[in-house]
Parts: structure tokens; sequence; C-alpha cells
């Protein structure tokens, strides 16, 4: 009787489910809609259709039967796991079920599986790492009023600052604040800076903001430059924070970088530099997305050791 194993990522924008058999060979790959909350009777609803949908396209893609019995399977969610296993529990047969947060996926899919320290730059930013025994280290994700430092929010917020200080007379010319203005039809910095306060105004839209900052640092603005090279800073602390609790000094620690921060040239040459003069560390981008760290994750709980075949690429 063949085996099927399932992975799940889901997220703040959207779901992904893969289905793999016995061999690591992935089946099928389905999306669906964003599923991290939970709490109210309309997000379960929502949460309910995104993952079903998800699993059902997956598991049509490998024309798979309906109600097929998982022999393990991983979800990892952005929200967290705590108010979710139940659900999962009530929608699918999973023999061997772990529910668990994101990073952790991400983890498993950009090391396929193994040891490794990752540094997300998205929205916020957070480093997580896990050694070969299986200890995990977690630094930074505080949120953006007390941290998130180098993500796409804090990015925007330095480049805003930057605005009011030149727009008060005390702060260096930079061509920030012309660019924010133009890009949202605020006036000036301060009236800017009140739209940011509002609903129309929500993080991910601030955030996606911060690539006015590296274009700016492109065409030689300095202000620009130097936020760059101070997220790029933040970053790496975040990581060697991460990585001496896992490693040791003398131990080679891969890192791979994940998310729209890192898109930035800059940003990600000095990260890497930073990383690289610091230690033994190797840095690149992820082997997989989380779907199929997710799906390596419930391998690895259902005790096997497996090379992933047929990877489908994650959007």
């Amino acid at each position: 009787m063949p085996q099927y194993f399932l992975g799940v990522d889901g997220g703040q924008s959207s779901t992904t489910a893969m289905i793999g058999d016995e061999t690591g060979r992935v089946l099928g790959s389905g999306r669906g809609g964003p599923c991290n909350h939970v709490a109210a009777a309309e997000a379960r609803a929502k949460f309910i259709g995104a993952i079903g949908g998800a699993v059902a396209k997956a598991r049509e893609a490998g024309e798979l039967a309906e109600g097929i019995e998982f022999e393990s399977g991983c979800l990892g969610f952005s929200g967290g796991p705590a108010d979710k296993d139940a659900l999962i529990a009530e929608m699918f047969t999973i023999k061997k079920r772990v529910v668990t947060h994101d990073a952790l996926i991400a983890l498993a899919g950009a090391h396929a599986g193994q040891p490794g320290v990752i540094t997300i730059a998205g929205t916020g930013s957070i480093s997580f790492g896990r050694n070969a025994a299986g200890k995990f280290a977690r630094v930074g994700g505080w949120g953006y009023v007390y941290g998130d430092e180098g993500g796409g929010f804090d990015l925007t917020r330095q480049a805003l600052r930057a605005a009011l200080r030149m727009e008060e007379g005390w702060g260096p010319e930079t061509i920030l604040r012309a660019r924010l203005l133009e890009a949202t039809g605020a006036s000036n910095a301060n009236d800017l800076l009140h739209k940011f306060y509002t609903p129309d105004f929500p993080r991910p839209r601030i955030a996606a903001l911060s690539q006015l900052v590296d274009r700016a640092a492109s065409e030689g603005d300095t202000v620009a430059a130097d936020i760059l090279t101070e997220a790029a800073q933040q970053l790496a602390g975040i990581t060697l924070a991460a990585r001496m609790q896992v490693f040791t000094p003398q131990e080679t620690a891969p890192v791979a970088y994940i998310g729209g921060g890192f898109k930035s040239e800059r940003l990600l040459e000095e990260f890497t530099k930073r990383l690289e003069r610091g230690g033994n560390n190797t840095v690149s981008a992820p082997q997989y997305g989380p779907a199929a760290g997710a799906l390596l994750e419930a391998y690895r709980h259902a005790g096997l050791a497996v090379t992933l075949s047929n990877v489908p690429p994650e959007k």
C-alpha cells in the first residue's frame, strides 16, 4: 500500500499544500487563500476553506482519491499553532500530525531538512536556527513596535524619519522625502506620518514602500544607503546571535536568506559580507520553500530521511 505525506504552509497571504509518497517524490501541490486566524466564526470558515482547498488541489494534481489517509503531516502557520490543531484533526486523517509555526518549515525548506540558520526579512524580521542535535534558537521577531529591525516596515520607518528630519531642517538632504510623497500622494512628510496611522496604510502596504529606499540608494542617495547598511548590520546581528546558540565557533553554519528585503542587492551584499567575515558561515538562497519544508518535517516526524524529488516552485 502506498503511503502519503502532507506538508502545508499556511500564511497571511496564501496557503500552499504538497503531498508526497514514501520515497520523497512530490505527487501534487495546490494553493489556497490566507489562513492565519481562526478566532472568529468567519475566520474559521476561511481557514477551513483555505486549507481544505489547497490540499484538495494537491490531491487532484496527484490524481489521488478523495479522503486519503496521511501517514504523517506537518502544517506550519504564521499565526502560530495553538488554536489550529483541533481543526486540522477534524479535517484530515493524519496518523502523525505536527502543527507548528512558519519559521520552522521555512528553515526546513531552506536547508532541505538539514541543520542551518535562516534569516527572514519580509514585513518584519527574525532569525531561526537548528543544529544536528535538534536544538533550536530564535532571535528577533519582536514585532513592528519593539523590533523587526531590517524588515520592510522598519526600512520605510527609517526613510520617513529621514524625510521628517529633512523637512524640519535638522537632517541631511535626501530624495527619500520626494519619493515617499510621490508614492503616497501626501503633501509633506508630516501629512504622510499621519496617513501611516490610518487604516488606509496597513503594515504590509507601508513595508512595500521600502523598495524606494533601495532605489534611492542605487541613485547615490547617501541617507538611503546608510539605512540599508544599518539594516544589513542588524540582520547580520540577529543571524550571528542565533548561530552562536546552535553551532560552535569551529563548525560551519549554513545560513539562508529569505524575504523581499533581500531583493536589495546592496543589503544582501552587506549582509553576506558581515556574516562571512564573522566566522565559519556560508550564505545562500533557500533550497526549497516552506511548503516543501513542511513536507520534509512530515517525513522527519515519521522517522524517514528522504531526498525530495519533483518539487514544484513555490511563489
